[in-house]
This record gives C-alpha cells, sequence and structure tokens, in this order.
C-alpha cells in the first residue's frame, strides 16, 4: 500500500469520529471509527522488517489531530493555546496508546492477544486521562453515545467504559472482518460467522438498553426546583457589572417562577460576583439579597456559584495553592464555590475539585511552580484554585440531600459516584459555558449530564449562565431544554433517588481492569523486545 493511501485512511479514521461525535452526530460511525487506522497499521506490521515502529507514528498523528480539530475546535474561541495543547495532550496519550499497541503487535504471536492489548492500551490512557493534572476526558470513547441515552442504560452498570470497551471491540471485530474478506479475499465459515458476531454485539446492547428504558420508572419523591439562566457575557457583562445588578437580575428571573411551593431556586457557576472572603460571608450584601428572597416563600432555597478566598490563620499550614497578599505577609486560598443558602439562612459551601487544566490548575505546580504566572485569564479567579477534601453534599431538610456539581465536574462519573456514596439524593449543575459562543462546546458539556443521570439514577437540575439549562431525569431524557444566549427561568418537579446503581458502588472497575493487563502486556512486550536484543548481539 502506498503511503498517500495510508494518509487518505488515516484522515478516513479521523473524519469517521468526528461526525460520530455528539450533539450532532451518528455514533454508530464510531464502531468504525478506527478501522481505516487499523487497516493502515496491519500494512506496516506486514512490512515490519522493512520498516521501524515509528513509521507508524505519522499516521496516528493525522487521525487524532483531524479528530481532535474538528470536535473540539471551539476551545480556541476562550483560549488559542488551550486548542493546541489539547490536540498535543490527547494525541499522546490516547495516540500514544495505539503506538505502543503497533509495538506490541510486532513482537506478539497471535491476532487476539494484540488486539486485546490494543484494547486495554485505549482504556487504560482514558482511565489516566480522568486523574491526571492534565485531564481532558472529554473525547473518552463512552462519551460518544451522549445524544443517545436510549442506547446506554446499562451504563449504570458499567459507566462510560462499557460504552468505550463495546466501541473498541466492534472496530476490532470490523477491521479482523475487512482484513479477512476485502485484503485477504479470504470466504469462509469463519469470516462470516466474525460479521455475525459483530451485528450481535452492536444489537444485544442496545436492545437490552431499551428495554431497561421502558421499564424504568421513577419513585415519586418530587423536589420543586427552579433554574434561573441570568445570560451574562463573560467576555463583556459578568465580570465587568456591578455585583448588585447581576444578583438582581438573576432574583428578578427567579421570581417569574418562584411561589411557595418551591423548594429550590439554581443560579449558574460564578454568578454572585463579589469576591467573597468566607470569613466575611456574613457582611456579602449579595448573600443578604439572597436569604431576604428565600424568605418570601415558605421554603425556598438558594444554590448559586461564587467565588469565594479562605485566608490562612498565622502558623496554619498552607495549601499547594496558597496565594500571598501582595501587601501583607499573609496567604489565601481561592475557590471556585458553589454556596447553599438555607431557607432558616444557614450557609454550606463546596469549592470546585475537578478543575479546568491551565485555567483554574496549572498542572503538576508542586513540580513545577514558575507555571502559575501562565494561567490563562477568563475572567473571575485564574490560577491554580483550592479544592474540597471531598465529594460532599448539600445536606437539606428531612434528610434530602443535593450534589453541587460545577461545571467541568460533570464530565466525570466515578468522581460524581462520590456524592451518592456520601447520600447525594438529586444533582444540581452549575456552569457557565458561555466561554464558547453558540458552538458545539456547550452542548457538548449538556449532554454528559444524561450519562451521570443513567449512572447514578439522579435526576438532575443544570443552571448555565447563557445556556443551556434545563432538567434531566434518572433515564437521561433532557426536558425543558433553554434556547442558548436567552435569559431564561424554567420550573420543575424531579425525584429524588436514594438507590445505589453497581456503577455508583464499584466506580471504574472496568478501567482498572485493563490498567492490569495493559501493564501486563508493556512488561511483557518489554520483555521479548530486550530478549531479541540481546539474541541480536
Amino acid at each position: 500500500m502506498k503511503p498517500f493511501h495510508k494518509f487518505l485512511l488515516s484522515l478516513f479514521s479521523g473524519l469517521l469520529l468526528s461526525i460520530g461525535w455528539p450533539e450532532r452526530g451518528f455514533p454508530v460511525l464510531l464502531f468504525a471509527g478506527f478501522v481505516p487506522l487499523l487497516i493502515v497499521e496491519y500494512e506496516q506490521w506486514k512490512n515490519r522488517a522493512n520498516n521501524h515502529a515509528s513509521g507508524f507514528l505519522p499516521y496516528i498523528i493525522i487521525t487524532f489531530v483531524t479528530w481532535l480539530a474538528l470536535t473540539t475546535w471551539w476551545v480556541a474561541i476562550s483560549t488559542p493555546i488551550g486548542i493546541a495543547a489539547t490536540i498535543i495532550v490527547n494525541t499522546s496519550l490516547v495516540g500514544g496508546a495505539f503506538y505502543l499497541f503497533h509495538v506490541t503487535h510486532r513482537r506478539l504471536p497471535g491476532t487476539w492477544a494484540a488486539y486485546t492489548a490494543l484494547t486495554a492500551y485505549v482504556l487504560t490512557a482514558e482511565f489516566i486521562h480522568l486523574r491526571w493534572d492534565l485531564n481532558f476526558p472529554w473525547l473518552n470513547l463512552g462519551n460518544g453515545f451522549a445524544a443517545y441515552p436510549k442506547w446506554i442504560q446499562w451504563y449504570e452498570y458499567t459507566g462510560i467504559f462499557g460504552g468505550s470497551l463495546w466501541i473498541m471491540l466492534v472496530n476490532i471485530l470490523l477491521f479482523l472482518f475487512v482484513r479477512d474478506r476485502i485484503l485477504l479475499k479470504t470466504c469462509s465459515r469463519t469470516v462470516a460467522v466474525r460479521m455475525a458476531a459483530t451485528l450481535v454485539i452492536i444489537i444485544v446492547p442496545i436492545g437490552i438498553s431499551l428495554s431497561m428504558y421502558n421499564s424504568y420508572t421513577e419513585k415519586i419523591n418530587p423536589v420543586d426546583v427552579v433554574v434561573v439562566q441570568p445570560n451574562l457575557d463573560p467576555y463583556n457583562e459578568q465580570y465587568e457589572l456591578d455585583p448588585m445588578v447581576v444578583t438582581d437580575r438573576m432574583l428578578a428571573l427567579a421570581t417569574e417562577k418562584a411561589d411557595s411551593a418551591a423548594d429550590f431556586a439554581v443560579f449558574p457557576e460564578s454568578a454572585i460576583q463579589e469576591y467573597i472572603f468566607e470569613d466575611q460571608i456574613e457582611f456579602s450584601p449579595s448573600i443578604a439579597r439572597l436569604r431576604a428572597f428565600n424568605l418570601k416563600y415558605s421554603h425556598m432555597n438558594t444554590i448559586t456559584g461564587i467565588s469565594s478566598r479562605k485566608v490562612f490563620a498565622p502558623g496554619e499550614p498552607l495549601s499547594a495553592t496558597a496565594r500571598k497578599f501582595r501587601d501583607a505577609d499573609r496567604y489565601y486560598d481561592s475557590y471556585n464555590t458553589a454556596l447553599f443558602v438555607a431557607h432558616n439562612g444557614m450557609l454550606q459551601k463546596y469549592h470546585k475539585s475537578k478543575l479546568t487544566p491551565g485555567v483554574e490548575n496549572m498542572p503538576y505546580l508542586n513540580v513545577f511552580p514558575f507555571l502559575k504566572k501562565f494561567a490563562i485569564d477568563l475572567g473571575g479567579t485564574t490560577g491554580s484554585l483550592g479544592v474540597h477534601p471531598d465529594q460532599t453534599p448539600f445536606v437539606i431538610r428531612n434528610g434530602l440531600k443535593v450534589a453541587p456539581c460545577i461545571c467541568y465536574e460533570s464530565v466525570y462519573g466515578e468522581f460524581m459516584n462520590r456524592f451518592i456514596q456520601n447520600g447525594a439524593n438529586v444533582i444540581f449543575v452549575i456552569t457557565n459555558d458561555g466561554w464558547w459562543g453558540n458552538t458545539a462546546g456547550h452542548r457538548q458539556h449538556l449532554l454528559f449530564s444524561s450519562i451521570r443521570a443513567i449512572e447514578t439514577r439522579r435526576s438532575i437540575a443544570r443552571s448555565a449562565n447563557t445556556g443551556i439549562s434545563c432538567f434531566v431525569n434518572q433515564r437521561g431524557d433532557i426536558s425543558q431544554r433553554t434556547a442558548y444566549w436567552v435569559p431564561a427561568a424554567i420550573r420543575q418537579k424531579i425525584n429524588a433517588n436514594d438507590k445505589i446503581t453497581f456503577y455508583v458502588k464499584h466506580g471504574d472497575y472496568i478501567g482498572r481492569f485493563f490498567i492490569v493487563v495493559a501493564g501486563l502486556f508493556a512488561a511483557f512486550t518489554l520483555y521479548l523486545s530486550l530478549r531479541k536484543r540481546k539474541s541480536a548481539i
């Protein structure tokens, strides 16, 4: 096969993955997205005696750069350097899994051993992407079905790693069919059986999911929620208006829907524009307004986003993210905070803990402290923020607990599980989503809430500054979806739930299993490489 044909196949892989990606893509294409790239790898493997393993790298780069550029280009709207970093990091990590597979394939005998290694390497890369400081698991394969919640009801048992495994298995089976039937021109019963098995593996999980979807019934346990979408332009308005003007605008919207039967009013991330020191929060005019709003109704509570700061007491151990006051020998931490203002005026705080790399968290600050000064400024508090010690839900009256999910945290399944393990009955997502304009970015972010609802079987109320705000039921269905870039207030009763799903209980066990498998394959590959090198001496 000529290099130009390999280039076209690699490009085609990237295009298939992009066209299959939500929010407007058709995810069936993801089942074949890696097939062209695997054909290229097979051609490289066949001629391994005449080429080096690194010869496969350019084709990996073509596939992943195409996929990433076409699906996450909107990152460049908020920060041009961000899209470059996104492409480089994701290509290095997940593309690196394909390169390691190629190295393993050149060493291991047997087809299934090599392709099992590929699956293990990819899922390990996805597992890492959920946990390291350079995290951007936006394109983890299991997210690809987010727009089709009826297909993935079984995520309550597997989380998104079940979807990633599903995609990889089907891609490998389709490639083997193409290899045998088209490249090798084999026409045998084995080839036919393999194709039939591929169709079964696609259809059966969807059938099971449809059955689960149609039979799932929520227990009636209503929580009456008002969600506010103030629609403040984060570039020209939100951080420049008088904080009281911002607060009053949001409360006016909430008043349109609120009455004495409502339980909550939910405002978005960074809705309160005062920079509040937490030991002085009782003196905040914005908080006073929220308390007054609550008292207008029988049992109203509010949850809102704020930027808060904690001053370290003299002699108190400093965190890695502590900042020094310019004019005093004192230190403080900054937080992206969710604040619960109870009807009786009591306050509870939760500090965002899954931070956006480069904006809220400079990667590996303990190792590279000089990176602090390169933080990207998107308004509000910048630099590395402090985090909460645990995913602690807000405790409401009558035992109800609410998980306050701030923006980027809604991308992380196992992270959100901890809120549920700590007793959360419903989830409130508060986010901004105005940084990327009317692009796929905010729509993709919205769909992650559907996945979290299925994994946890928790109803979700979502308040986004510029949209899309909505409610999500325990099957992942989105209702009252607001228009983007339009002020709005919506209201709905959502059901609280106290049942613990298998996935909430066991987390990303599929990812952990494949980490072990990947480690074994990588170690065996290294052993075979060293033995070959020793025998060649």
